[in-house]
């Protein structure tokens, strides 16, 4: 059986160690070993090893290479935070190395590092409200933190990702029902100003996120005027179609036309008489609803095909 890139990254941490170079050498040298497992395929193995070499990296540190032995902490918390299906345990080891490496990073002048980190910390946090170990506001504070850092205008991709992570963020907030528009609100809020700066041309794929994440924002914002939401929401599903197709993104092409059907079955095909009902809306609703299910079932995305399905069954025309 060959060896892996995964042991050969090891042997050469191993030598690395042994070797007669310096000890700031020998720590550089680990990291970037771990660099290379962290982004060589993204299986467990692979993850694991590189949080093994940023935290031989660490210990190597001490207390002489401050800065150092962050990068190492940001290293273990990133590869720890990419294991799938990654447990509670392992996101709060991630959140305990980002907020510890934060602290000294704060205090050296590198704002694009330290908006990296606060970006990551924002997800963890995330993740971690979902199971009530930590607070959704403060996954929003790290997002706005790093936007500080990444502007629209030198770092579009990281700006229109935060803003997404931002109202995504919103939308997950627990508040009473009678506050629930306000969540909606907010959200569709960030969706909208990162779609100001965020253009079909320049920056193609995060224009088509926001636009399919601000139509799901809209379908499902509290409302005296659904119609008129769902007309918005519609707009944005056909704008991010402009990019996502079943070739290049089928994936998130099926998504989308999901999210379409799923609008269309709520609007009525004459607006000025809805009372005539949406033959025709909920005709083209079960041809997007029965692609996606095909697209979701030859991919092997069980969840998402039980849903399209489910929502097939309930479309009566």
């Amino acid at each position: 059986m060959s060896s892996s890139i995964t042991d050969f990254t090891v042997k050469a941490a191993m030598e690395a160690i042994a070797s007669d170079a310096t000890t700031e050498e020998k720590i550089v040298m680990l990291i970037e070993l771990a660099q290379g497992c962290h982004k060589a395929r993204h299986t467990p193995k692979d993850l694991r090893s590189a949080v093994s070499l940023y935290y031989q990296a660490y210990e190597l540190c001490n207390n002489d290479y401050p800065l150092l032995k962050a990068r190492a902490k940001v290293g273990m918390a990133g590869a720890l935070q990419a294991i799938p299906t990654a447990g509670t345990d392992i996101l709060l080891q991630a959140k305990e190395s980002y907020e510890e490496a934060l602290t000294v990073m704060l205090a050296e002048n590198i704002p694009q590092e330290v908006a990296e980190v606060q970006m990551n910390l924002g997800l963890v946090l995330q993740s971690l409200a979902n199971h009530n170990l930590a607070r959704i506001t403060d996954s929003i504070k790290a997002y706005q933190a790093a936007l500080k850092v990444f502007t629209w205008q030198e770092f579009p991709q990281e700006y229109a990702i935060l803003h997404n992570n931002i109202a995504i963020a919103y939308l997950s907030m627990p508040l009473s029902s009678e506050k629930e528009y306000l969540k909606h609100g907010l959200a569709v809020q960030s969706f909208e100003t990162a779609l100001k700066h965020i253009n079909l041309i320049d920056h193609k794929r995060e224009y088509a996120m926001l636009q399919n994440n601000l139509g799901n924002a809209l379908q499902y914002l509290p409302s005296s005027h659904p119609v008129e939401n769902n007309l918005r929401a519609l707009a944005c599903y056909n704008e991010a179609l402009k990019v996502r197709n079943s070739y290049d993104t089928p994936l998130e092409y099926a998504n989308t036309i999901a999210n379409k059907a799923n609008v269309l079955s709520n609007i009525p095909d004459n607006l000025e008489h809805p009372e005539l009902g949406n033959p025709k809306n909920l005709t083209q609703a079960r041809e997007n609803y029965q692609q996606a299910l095909s697209i979701f079932t030859q991919h092997q995305q069980t969840e998402q095909a039980e849903i399209v399905s489910q929502a097939l069954l309930e479309i009566q025309i």
